[in-house]
């Protein structure tokens, strides 16, 4: 078997490890966020900052562009002067906590990507955010970390392979999104 042969039946596998009754869980709570108005904020670090980044766009553009309801969601991973004038006067640990300071309300939603689940910033952001009164999810892999027991809803894909962890991440991702994009419903099938 060839290495992308091996790395494409690998991720099958993984994908296969998704426990759709939490993806089921995360979209009615950002349902139910949208429905009374409240915020989403969405973090990680490195190739899960892209992907919060992604996520964020395809929720505010394409499960919000000409619908009655719709989505207020921000990436805290976005604003790049933010982030590195917090890293460079502060410490990158507060970056997304401290945005989180300025917007979330108790009943918002948090979440966080972290393949390790042990990100010092994205642990501060949710125990921040636990504390505020919002309710937090967590896209972890591996055993979650710190991070899957902090967050109120822990989606873990319980792999090793930090490339394959990342992946399934943004198929949890799509998964809500194209939910709302496609279906329009609250739920996804199970």
């Amino acid at each position: 078997m060839s290495f992308n042969e091996s790395y494409k039946q690998q991720l099958i596998e993984t994908i296969g490890k998704i426990d759709d009754s939490k993806v089921n869980e995360a979209a009615a709570w950002l349902t139910q966020a949208r429905d009374e108005g409240r915020h989403i904020f969405v973090c990680g670090n490195g190739g899960s900052a892209s992907t919060a980044s992604h996520f964020a766009c395809d929720i505010v553009k394409g499960a919000s562009y000409q619908r009655n309801k719709r989505f207020r969601i921000m990436a805290l991973t976005d604003s790049l002067p933010t982030l590195t004038a917090y890293s460079n006067d502060v410490s990158y640990d507060c970056v997304f906590t401290e945005q989180l300071r300025n917007f979330a309300q108790a009943g918002d939603v948090v979440m966080a990507i972290s393949g390790s689940g042990n990100s010092p910033n994205v642990l501060s952001a949710i125990e921040f955010a636990n504390g505020a009164g919002c309710k937090t999810i967590a896209l972890t892999g591996r055993d979650g970390g710190k991070l899957g027991s902090l967050a109120q809803l822990n989606i873990q894909v319980p792999v090793q392979h930090m490339g394959r962890i990342e992946d399934a991440h943004l198929i949890i991702c799509h998964m809500i999104a194209y939910n709302f994009m496609e279906n329009g419903s609250t739920q996804l099938s199970s």
